[in-house]
């Protein structure tokens, strides 16, 4: 059983930043995919960005692109999300996933077998 634990998230004006992390509790230098998912009132969850802590490969969706950046410590077991020029949009509750494997590339959340509890990012215009 692996624990996610996600850092806090917070509220910001459009074009600020904000950056969240997720710590695994697995042995160091396991062999997860850990990222995020979002999930906006009224919407389904949508895939946000994954990491692959051994490899280091990233995926990163779409609407992101360019504005926010995945980056991991394999030896903490801790993926970073570093988010700017933030938009009303990005408000959402974002979670931390994890599945064990190598490929950053699964976006479904039926693939990740491991969910944090989320935290709030509100962008106000």
């Amino acid at each position: 059983q692996v624990q996610l634990v996600e850092s806090e998230g917070g509220s910001v004006q459009t074009g600020g930043s904000l950056r969240l992390s997720c710590a695994a509790s697995a042995r160091p230098y396991s062999n997860y995919v850990v990222g995020w998912f979002r999930q906006a009132p009224g919407k389904e969850r949508e895939f946000v960005a994954a990491f692959a802590l051994s490899g280091g490969s990233t995926n990163l969706a779409d609407s992101v692109k360019g504005r926010f950046t995945i980056s991991g410590d394999r030896a903490k077991n801790t993926v970073y999300l570093q988010m700017d020029n933030l938009k009303p949009e990005d408000t959402a509750v974002y979670y931390c996933v994890a599945r064990y494997g190598f490929d950053s590339r699964r976006t479904g959340p039926n693939e990740y077998i491991y969910w944090g509890q989320g935290t709030q990012v509100t962008v106000s215009s």
